[in-house]
């Protein structure tokens, strides 16, 4: 599951994508399964996902994650990756 979050911080804006070793380090932090972002996720948790996948796009960002969230002004999910995606149906032109 990928996820681009749009990242807004006080000295300015960029797209960062989350990767397989970000949703692991969420999974292990919060307890969670990637499995239960199908069912909304919290901005501190969107948040996590941006912190860790702007270091490792070797974006500057504090050290503290607090920090990080206090220079953030906006967050924004612009594209998911659907991991399971399904083929069409068939119709009745197929």
């Amino acid at each position: 599951m990928n996820i681009t979050i749009r990242v807004t911080r006080n000295d300015g804006t960029y797209d960062v994508q989350t990767n397989l070793m970000v949703i692991v380090l969420w999974e292990r932090k919060y307890k969670l399964r990637a499995s239960d972002l199908a069912s909304g996720v919290a901005m501190e948790h969107l948040a996590y996902m941006a912190y860790e996948a702007s270091k490792m796009a070797s974006v500057v960002v504090p050290v503290s994650f607090d920090q990080f969230i206090k220079e953030c002004t906006a967050l924004e999910v612009v594209d998911s990756e659907n991991p399971n995606p399904t083929e069409s149906a068939a119709t009745a032109d197929n």
